[in-house]
């Protein structure tokens, strides 16, 4: 398998000084997943480009966001290809998740569009999507989180981020509690691929949901588009925070599913788009 992270020889400008020395760039490899339930041949979902490592849990994260699953025990197995025709490399880039029974939603096949940004581009109508989210449970919506620990997020998830350290190329995401604690932090060269390996992560250990029983915190680095939330909705999160700005359809799906969301969270400031208790600010 490729290594997250690859060793290459750079020459460096500066004012006018030519120097050779050796950098470190992001790894970025297409991941093909493909879906199987009981009786029936394994069927793709897509492709995405992602930084290998972690591939079940974003497997995981991808089937729960489009909804072919609603939880773990939907899930029978995540193994790589074992596909006669492909080559050695080519396995570790070809993940198939079998399903315990038949897929919660049927799927249209994901447009091949090979980018690290794919969010939700094989999906046929965003009234579909939004058809994939429902109002959060009150027993999974946190009290309120503060603004002042919204701002405190995307800190706590810097402190995460080697390999943004190593490259500079990577995004992160991870789940918090509202005390600040990390559940899990995953980077990866696209945003929503770190947003499903975080995701997919707690969906496998069997803790989606339950991780926090005032509710769970998305931090993100970058803005926070609909794909986001809408991932975010899926696996019943209660608050997004970006360092980046928020879209529209952002804040609506917010509104419509009680989510809180924030944006430009850094030193200390945060702007809240959408409130889970709006007459508490």
């Amino acid at each position: 398998m490729t290594a997250p992270t690859a060793r290459r020889r750079v020459v460096e400008w500066v004012d006018g000084a030519a120097r050779a020395r050796e950098d470190r760039l992001i790894a970025e490899e297409p991941l093909e997943i493909r879906v199987a339930s009981p009786g029936v041949p394994d069927r793709r979902l897509g492709v995405t480009m992602r930084t290998p490592g972690d591939d079940f849990a974003l497997a995981a994260g991808l089937v729960l966001a489009e909804g072919v699953v609603r939880g773990r025990d939907d899930i029978a197995g995540i193994a790589y290809c074992t596909d006669a025709r492909l080559t050695e490399e080519q396995r570790f880039n070809v993940v198939t998740v079998a399903l315990a029974g038949a897929p919660s939603r049927l799927w249209q096949e994901r447009s091949l569009r090979a980018t690290s940004a794919c969010g939700v581009c094989g999906t046929d109508s965003l009234d579909e999507v939004a058809d994939l989210t429902t109002r959060l449970p009150e027993q999974h919506r946190p009290h309120r989180w503060e603004p002042s620990a919204l701002a405190a997020l995307p800190d706590l998830l810097r402190d995460h981020q080697r390999y943004f350290d190593r490259t500079g190329g990577a995004h992160a995401a991870g789940l918090f509690r509202p005390d600040g604690t990390a559940v899990v932090v995953r980077e990866d060269v696209g945003r929503h691929n770190a947003v499903d390996k975080a995701v997919g992560h707690t969906l496998l250990e069997g803790s989606l949901l339950d991780a926090s029983s005032d509710g769970l915190a998305l931090c993100t680095s970058g803005r926070v588009g609909f794909e986001i939330v809408q991932k975010a909705a899926v696996a019943g999160v209660a608050a997004v925070v970006g360092v980046g700005a928020p879209t529209t359809l952002a804040a609506r799906l917010c509104d419509q599913t009680g989510m809180t969301l924030a944006g430009f969270a850094r030193d200390g400031r945060v702007v809240v788009y959408a409130d889970s208790d709006p007459g508490g600010a």
